[in-house]
């Protein structure tokens, strides 16, 4: 099996898992650390004659990271592509696994029953909060309807404002972002990569919880530790 992964969460699933299969990945793809595959451009952008060169089985994406176009000329090559759709962590667990399958594995991985094992058993907040989500700033973009994010967060006992919006990551003013007055910000340090110096002072008097966006935007290996790390940092923000 030859396989290259669009996603850099995926591209970490399949790498660990699964030694030897991928021969291409993003140059996002930045796990498991010292990753040596071709490398084919972003998920925004890939280059397709590059992974098409690449004589994969099976390219793998995701229906929110990638474009159609992209996918549609591997096709156009004769290349199979497995769009993955990922809106919940149960459906993370199910679309890891299928993926796996499709790259040969016999068996599940430790990883994944771990993540399991730590999702069902996680202890959220000892009450809930709301919050607001930048992903974006210049223009103040946030987590919106629907989004694989906004369910980890909400299993986590934090419910994020623009959960009903009727987009999925909404353009929003600052000011409307700061009258919505939620318990606490959540800054991620991706796709945006908010920082102490880069974010919070956007929102005086609001307590924000930086977190890592591999682990509230990832579903891959991180999944297993997703729950302590996102808590601990949230528990940080009300200290």
């Amino acid at each position: 099996m030859r396989a290259v992964s669009l996603v850099p969460s995926l591209t970490e699933a399949v790498a660990v898992s699964l030694p030897g299969v991928l021969v291409g990945a993003t140059d996002w793809c930045t796990h498991p650390a010292g990753l040596d595959v071709a490398r084919a451009g972003g998920t925004k952008n890939p280059a397709t004659d590059r992974i098409i060169g690449l004589a994969p089985d099976l390219v793998i994406a995701n229906e929110e990271e990638n474009r159609e176009p992209d996918l549609a000329a591997l096709r156009d090559a004769g290349i199979e592509v497995l769009v993955t759709e990922v809106r919940d962590v149960p459906g993370a667990f199910r679309e890891l696994a299928r993926v796996l399958e499709a790259c040969g594995s016999r068996s599940r991985p430790r990883w994944l029953d771990e993540a399991e094992e730590a999702w069902s058993a996680l202890k959220p907040l000892d009450r809930r909060r709301t919050a607001v989500v930048p992903v974006w700033r210049r223009p103040w973009m946030v987590l919106g309807r629907d989004t694989f994010a906004g369910d980890v967060l909400s299993r986590l006992g934090v419910d994020h404002l623009y959960a009903a919006h009727e987009d999925r990551y909404p353009r929003i003013a600052l000011d409307e972002l700061r009258a919505a007055a939620p318990d606490l910000v959540v800054l991620p340090d991706e796709p945006y990569r908010f920082t102490a110096s880069d974010g919070p002072e956007a929102f005086p008097g609001l307590p924000c919880a930086l977190v890592s966006g591999r682990h509230l935007t990832w579903y891959g290996p991180s999944l297993a530790e997703a729950p302590q790390v996102l808590g601990e940092a949230l528990r940080a923000a009300h200290r």
